[in-house]
């Protein structure tokens, strides 16, 4: 049962055996090697795969887990990826002597139900053994692969009843012995998988994690064994003792908060995410007891490790940056998934959507229910689309093509305390870069019309949330377009009393006679020249709107981030004057007036 398997994976581990003494210093100069190994190896993968998802967009992490699989360091990357390789990793160790690991070894992984993340994210790691023969530690590279040999292309099957029709699920698989390719297993994973470029992104994935495990050597043969053991036990006692330093000055209580997804993808209403955050002196429990355990529920299933990797990356956000991240931050942090729910699902349920959401609003349920401790802190790490728009189809050499619809946007960037959304991407997308318009129109036969921003689409408050996008695109040949459209009824929530973000729309064949708009999910046969018209919401509000600064509110308004008419109703500013002739001014008597008649929210 995979529920036993998770308990299992997620008990602590114990240190290191290692008779070194080590001093800060020291530990410090070996976590920083860590951190700079993952970054250069993230880095190779980056340049070396063949398809835009990673060699562009970043979509992509490293991380190194010590031979008792704890995480002992991890590159800058997307934070939602950050915490999800420890626990596959965790399940190739356990086969440690079934499997027949060695130097030069390489396995990859990506079952939700042995310690993976969605089926997309694969897992591919490298084991380093020192001098003696002995495993030191695990080179590890999570990235997303554009498709995963499933009924549908790219993995996101809006339908789906359970992880088989999602694609090929591989609980760990051998690809390299000893330094010499396994071409069996290669080519069965490049067979069942649609992407053309996915033969250059395994092989970028496999030679990134042989380069973490060649660096990991030649550190080891510098420092030796036994003081980079003994650094990897002293950094995970560091932060576990930082991170619950910082919870001690927090105020002892249980901070509760409610977070609602619009449906499933079959159309059941108001899938729910329940959390608890208990501060007692120095311990922090994160319980999400209550969340929606419907059976009936389709595609909102997030898997075990997916929904500890977002809470941490949410909790991390909160607390002083300079904390490093590894495996002391599990130890310091009780995370409670029910099982059965949507966040540790039943086994073999489908898990690729679940990673939009319930995911993210796993770690804006967390930010909401501690945003009344730590206001300065509270800035959600999500994204609040459900789907953004695939579009498939098949050139003349038969070979599958896909725009993932990763466009250039603005969306889901918050407010908080003292700071306005800003930017255009909300801070939970990391170091993901969105596609251009001109890379796109490069590779697909499609056209970017417009990326706009939206007046009146940013969350109202004292700090306002950034304004989202209306992104419209053409696609010039027939093509299956893919889309699952929350966020609608349930965008993204306001902190404190502000107000919610704009919510999401979405619209097909725009400006024809059979334009239409996106209710929940589809696919859809679209013609060729068909016009996508996708909103997308923008961030929230941050306290009471009508605490703003009038003046602000005036330079919203030229900014055209506010209309005039959302001045008055949103933030009670009465404005005279107009943005054409740039003479507005903030009529502060009607405005006093009209705050005056009610009161602040909170």
């Amino acid at each position: 049962m995979s529920y036993e398997l998770n308990r299992r994976l997620v008990r602590p581990r114990q240190p290191l055996e290692t008779s070194a003494e080590i001093d800060s210093v020291t530990a410090g100069i070996v976590r920083g090697a860590f951190e700079t190994i993952c970054f250069e190896t993230a880095t190779h993968l980056g340049r070396a795969a063949s398809s835009a998802i990673i060699n562009q967009s970043n979509e992509r992490n490293a991380s190194i887990i010590d031979a008792h699989g704890r995480l002992a360091g991890l590159s800058v990357g997307i934070p939602q990826l950050l915490f999800i390789s420890p626990l596959a990793v965790r399940w190739g160790l356990e086969h440690f002597e079934v499997d027949d690991w060695g130097p030069g070894d390489v396995f990859v992984g990506n079952d939700p139900d042995h310690g993976g993340g969605h089926l997309p994210d694969y897992n591919v790691y490298a084991p380093y053994f020192d001098s003696a023969g002995e495993l030191l530690a695990i080179q590890a590279l999570q990235a997303h692969q554009g498709d995963t040999g499933g009924k549908d292309p790219g993995g996101f099957s809006v339908d789906a009843t359970d992880i088989y029709q999602e694609g090929m699920v591989i609980p760990r698989l051998k690809l390299v012995h000893r330094g010499q390719p396994r071409r069996d297993a290669l080519e069965m994973l490049v067979r069942n998988n649609r992407f053309p470029s996915f033969s250059g992104d395994i092989a970028a994935m496999v030679s990134g994690a042989q380069r973490g495990a060649l660096l990991l050597g030649e550190l080891t043969e510098k420092w030796g064994g036994d003081v980079v053991r003994a650094a990897i036990n002293w950094n995970i006692r560091e932060t576990e003792r930082r991170f619950r330093e910082e919870v001690s000055r927090w105020p002892d209580g249980c901070y509760e908060a409610d977070v609602w997804i619009d449906h499933d993808t079959v159309g059941n209403a108001d899938v729910r995410v329940h959390v608890a955050c208990t501060v007692a002196g120095d311990a922090l429990t994160v319980d999400l007891t209550g969340s929606d355990d419907r059976p009936e529920l389709t595609c909102v299933w997030n898997t075990f490790s997916n929904s500890r990797g977002y809470a941490m990356a949410q909790l991390v956000s909160m607390v002083d940056p300079s904390i490093v991240k590894n495996e002391g931050l599990f130890d310091a942090v009780e995370i409670i998934l029910p099982e059965g729910t949507i966040v540790q699902p039943p086994p073999n349920k489908p898990a690729a959507l679940g990673a939009f959401h319930p995911a993210c609003e796993i770690g804006e349920a967390i930010c909401i229910a501690l945003s009344e401790i730590l206001p300065k802190r509270s800035s959600p790490q999500v994204y609040k689309l459900g789907m953004p728009n695939a579009v498939i189809g098949v050139d003349a050499n038969g070979q599958m093509w896909m725009d993932q619809g990763v466009d250039v946007r603005a969306s889901d960037a918050s407010a908080t305390e003292g700071i306005d959304g800003w930017g255009a991407m909300c801070s939970g997308l990391g170091n993901l870069v969105l596609a251009q318009a001109e890379d796109a129109e490069s590779r697909f036969p499609v056209l970017n019309l417009s990326r706009e921003m939206t007046t009146d689409t940013g969350g109202a408050g004292r700090w306002r949330g950034q304004p989202g996008t209306r992104n419209v695109k053409q696609v010039l040949e027939p093509t299956t377009a893919v889309a699952w459209m929350v966020s609608k009824k349930h965008p993204l929530r306001g902190l404190r009393g502000g107000d919610d973000a704009g919510p999401y729309s979405n619209f097909f064949e725009v400006g024809t006679e059979n334009e239409y708009e996106i209710e929940n999910s589809i696919q859809a046969q679209l013609p060729a020249n068909a016009v996508i018209a996708y909103q997308y919401g923008g961030g929230a509000g941050f306290e009471d709107a009508f605490l703003r600064n009038p003046e602000a509110v005036r330079e919203d308004v030229l900014d055209e981030y506010v209309s005039v008419d959302g001045a008055r109703k949103r933030y009670g500013v009465v404005l005279r004057g107009s943005v054409e002739a740039f003479d507005l001014e903030v009529d502060l008597e009607a405005t006093e007036q009209l705050r005056a008649t009610r009161k602040p929210r909170s």
